[in-house]
């Protein structure tokens, strides 16, 4: 009986230990220190995004934004502008993918980035173009610190493209 009664008790002190490991200090579940992800990087714009993906805003593009996802693992920086559609073009072409850009139709947004700028999430977009990038893949050596990049072209009216870059 001792020993039943004994673990019991053990077993007891385990679920309440257990409850307590896993309920927040508040009401709401999270304590003060709990940090939630992700997060924006509040001083990261257009020019912080692009020295890390070392890319170019073309010169007379328009609407330039920019903006850096604060992750646990990678960070995502996010890139967007209007710019001549032949100028998308090339800034596709520069970033030496494998294969080049191509119709993406049904995809579902991976959440809200871009639109934390105000943009619509690129791959949500009817006939919108894409290409992915892996810079380490095709020894571009230009971006060292780059993992991963995603170029998505939109067509807009009178020859305009409206560009958006993801990279991590």
């Amino acid at each position: 009986m001792t020993i039943c009664r004994g673990a019991r008790f053990f077993a007891a002190l385990a679920a309440v230990v257990c409850l307590t490991a896993c309920s927040g200090a508040d009401a709401g579940g999270a304590s003060a220190s709990d940090e939630r992800w992700p997060q924006w990087d509040e001083s990261g714009g257009v020019a912080e995004v692009v020295a890390f993906m070392n890319v170019a805003v073309p010169e007379g593009a328009t609407e330039a934004k920019g903006a850096i996802q604060i992750n646990p693992q990678e960070d995502i920086f996010l890139l967007s502008f209007v710019t001549d559609e032949e100028k998308a073009e090339d800034i596709a072409e520069d970033l030496v993918s494998e294969e080049p850009l191509r119709v993406r139709k049904g995809d579902s947004a991976e959440g809200e980035r871009f639109g934390h700028l105000g943009l619509s999430e690129p791959q949500t977009l009817k006939e919108v173009r894409w290409a992915g990038v892996c810079p380490p893949c095709v020894n571009d050596g230009r971006r060292p610190k780059v993992q991963w990049i995603d170029i998505y072209v939109e067509t807009l009216k009178a020859g305009r493209a409206r560009v958006y870059l993801q990279a991590f």
